[in-house]
């Protein structure tokens, strides 16, 4: 019902009798989607409106002619790439700012009390035309004939230039968030505009996979040796770990298993009850697996200790290996996932320790000269340098400071104007307002948040005129309620990290200063937060009514939705979105505090441990991981008595996470474990970031001491010199009053 006027419209364009869209040649699908691109320009929001429904119909794959999925997706590839040949996208764009700026539909949506759907619709239309366009092409596909690709390849640069707007899309988009969290549009689709954000900047930046590619090229290019180790394969073939268990679960535990061994005994012999017993021995690990996971949930234990959690299944993870015999087990080699790490500092350090113990002296910043050392020191700072690890960062920071301390020697910079330097450049003069926006709305679409009443309405595209009345609505408004909140920060998540890693990679001042930004803007607290929850019910979630996702729901006859069947849920036993989300999370935190010893000591000051701890429940290795890596970091400040007893927890650290030699995680002997002042290293980065930024972006604050001085009189006056207008207007004014007006004695002036 939605699309048949688009339908209807399609088809009066196209004019061809009985003939549809499937059966029309290319001259044809051509000249009928220009036609559809001159109707967008009009003066008629209705008739605009309608034209616009055409051209989403057509990026669907003109789905009433479609029998299968298979068809369905050629044709929305052909069709999305077609609209892109004839110019829909630039079209597109124009309208979008034109909607921007409406003033009056602004001011509306102000004044209204509930803001609904229908407060939305033409911005809704647009971006959805622009997401369908911006994900199918950034998929790329090896059938894709040659001028696709080449297509596809302009595209992409245009996406990342100022060639829209005369600025990137990402940055039109970015300045849509803050608007709204400004509460000056609060009619806008926040969720549509934070897809549409992600995919643009996946698109013109890359995904992680780019993103390490680029990496490698980039160390080739300073000279760095190749990484030691592919990340994303590493992380790929680890497995989960048991999460460990807390006193609650032991206490709960003994508890289920005295009451196991009751009803046992009541249906088999002791003596049989034995032999099982000496059958498998890990029956007490699997036990404890049960409990510490119906722990999470008390309401759903007999589900989830009747079968495995979701993400151990055959179909994500490998099964364990069988009890074989001795003879016929495969030997695996053992060995650490990670090559260890040392950087020159640690070299240094260890270096300058061994001298004044052995000899009474130290050299500075010297890591050559081991004259008077042991033979076993020697064999140490041997190994120190054969796993020293040089970054990309250490290299871009000694740059810069070269720039700093000797600007005419050092020459000017080239900078690369890639998409990742030209989306910097149009969001540094806001930055600090985009990244509280994007907070914000992650705050209020958080499960934790409580409902106040100065939090941001971001539920203004998901909630319709009239409020349901009956049971079975008020629970599809419910779950679409729950899915809106998971798909936004699902998109704000993804957007934070895939700009913090490619600005660290491009230059890492950039990255600092987004980094230093969200920390102003307590990111840290509130990842946290975010994490205070039962974290295991967030990831098997089940918000989604698979019937009702497209294309399902337009190629098949739905069934009759009942209040029972939405409770039940389809069959997936987890949430992909909601994983995909606290990964991001975990990564966003890690980030922001590797090598920050005051943002370490946030995590502490906020009790993160158990907050972090209870995250390990989710048995995938990736998840836990990060989270390993962010206990790592705080360990040392946590006391003797918390790692006495986690000791599971630190067995984890040992057997998953990265090795820094020389480094007392584990113990607390470390010298940056000691007090000392967290605001001067905040201080000291900010004055970095700062001058990097005037130096490289604010070309009105160059030295007027560094600048070259023009000699020549004629050069001089032969330049061309821009008069304001208003100066242009009261030029005669001006000549009366500052000349004719005033006496000149010509005598002091030619002495």
């Amino acid at each position: 019902k939605l699309y048949n006027g688009a339908i209807r419209l399609l088809l009066l364009h196209i004019k061809m009798g009985d003939k549809r869209w499937v059966d029309l040649d290319a001259v044809q699908h051509r000249a009928h989607a220009m036609r559809l691109l001159d109707g967008l320009d009009v003066t008629g929001r209705e008739k605009r409106l309608r034209v616009a429904r055409a051209i989403l119909y057509m990026a669907q794959g003109t789905f009433a002619e479609c029998g299968s999925e298979a068809e369905m997706q050629h044709w929305i590839r052909y069709n999305v790439f077609l609209l892109l040949g004839v110019g829909t996208f630039s079209a597109l764009v124009e309208l979008l700012n034109m909607e921007i700026d409406n003033s009056a539909a602004c001011s509306s949506a102000v004044r209204k009390p509930a803001i609904s759907l229908a407060d939305s619709t033409d911005l809704r239309v647009l971006l959805n035309i622009m997401y369908l366009i911006v994900e199918t092409i950034q998929q790329e596909d090896p059938a894709d004939p040659p001028e696709w690709r080449a297509s596809r390849e302009t595209f992409r640069t245009e996406l990342g230039s100022p060639f829209y707007n005369s600025e990137p899309v990402s940055v039109m988009l970015f300045a849509m968030v803050t608007k709204f969290c400004s509460g000056h549009a609060p009619h806008f689709p926040m969720k549509k505009v934070l897809l549409l954000l992600w995919k643009t900047i996946l698109f013109t930046l890359g995904g992680f996979e780019e993103l390490q590619q680029l990496k490698v090229c980039k160390r080739a290019e300073f000279g760095l040796p190749r990484l030691p180790e592919d990340s994303i394969s590493v992380i790929r073939s680890m497995r989960a770990a048991s999460p460990p268990a807390s006193a609650s679960d032991l206490i709960e535990q003994q508890q289920r298993k005295t009451r196991r061994e009751h009803k046992v005994h009541a249906l088999i012999k002791q003596e049989n009850l034995d032999a099982f017993n000496e059958k498998d021995p890990y029956k007490a690990d699997d036990a404890r697996d049960d409990d510490d996971e119906g722990d999470d949930n008390d309401n759903n234990e007999n589900a989830l200790e009747a079968e495995p959690f979701p993400l151990e299944r055959d179909d994500v993870m490998p099964p364990p290996l069988p009890h074989l015999p001795p003879t016929d087990r495969v030997s695996f080699p053992k060995g650490l996932p990670w090559a260890p790490k040392v950087r020159e500092k640690d070299i240094e350090t260890f270096l300058e320790c061994s001298r004044s113990k052995f000899i009474g002296y130290t050299l500075g910043n010297d890591t050559d000269t081991v004259v008077g050392l042991p033979r076993p020191i020697h064999e140490s700072i041997k190994t120190l340098k054969l796993h020293k690890y040089v970054s990309i960062a250490e290299v871009q920071i000694v740059k810069e400071e070269e720039y700093q301390k000797t600007p005419l020697s050092a020459g000017e910079e080239e900078v690369e104007l890639c998409a990742t330097e030209l989306l910097y450049q149009g969001i540094l003069p806001s930055l600090p307002q985009y990244m509280i926006a994007l907070l914000k709305i992650l705050l209020a679409a958080a499960p934790t948040s409580k409902a106040k009443t100065d939090s941001i309405n971001i539920l203004a595209d998901v909630l319709p005129e009239e409020m349901p009345t009956t049971v079975l609505q008020s629970m599809k408004l419910g779950m679409d309620v729950n899915r809106h909140k998971e798909i936004i920060v699902k998109a704000i998540s993804a957007v934070l990290l895939l700009l913090l890693k490619h600005f660290k990679l491009n230059h890492v001042y950039q990255f600092e200063y987004m980094a230093q930004h969200l920390v102003f803007a307590n990111c840290i607290p509130l990842i946290l937060k975010f994490f205070n929850q039962n974290i295991m019910s967030y990831i098997t979630a089940k918000n989604s009514i698979s019937v009702l996702d497209f294309p399902y729901c337009i190629l098949h006859d739905l069934p009759e939705l009942t209040a029972e069947s939405l409770e039940a849920g389809d069959n997936t036993q987890f949430c992909w979105r909601n994983l995909f989300s606290c990964i991001n999370l975990l990564r966003i935190l890690n980030k922001l505090t590797k090598w920050k010893h005051s943002r370490t000591m946030m995590l502490v000051v906020f009790k993160s441990a158990p907050i972090l701890k209870r995250a390990l429940k989710v048995k995938q290795a990736m998840m836990q991981l990060y989270v390993l890596k962010l206990l790592k970091v705080q360990t040392k400040y946590l006391g003797r008595q918390w790692r006495k007893s986690n000791m599971k927890t630190m067995s984890a650290i040992y057997q998953k996470v990265r090795h820094r030699l020389n480094d007392d995680w584990a113990y607390g002997n470390d010298l940056d474990a000691r007090p000392w002042d967290f605001q001067a290293e905040e201080c000291s980065l900010r004055a970095n970031i700062e001058r990097f930024n005037n130096r490289r972006y604010d070309k009105s604050a160059l030295n007027p001491e560094f600048l070259p001085v023009d000699n020549c009189l004629q050069s001089v006056l032969g330049q061309q010199v821009e008069l304001p207008d208003d100066f242009q207007m009261n030029y005669d004014l001006w000549l009366e009053r500052e000349v004719f007006s005033k006496p000149i004695c010509w005598e002091e002036l030619l002495q």
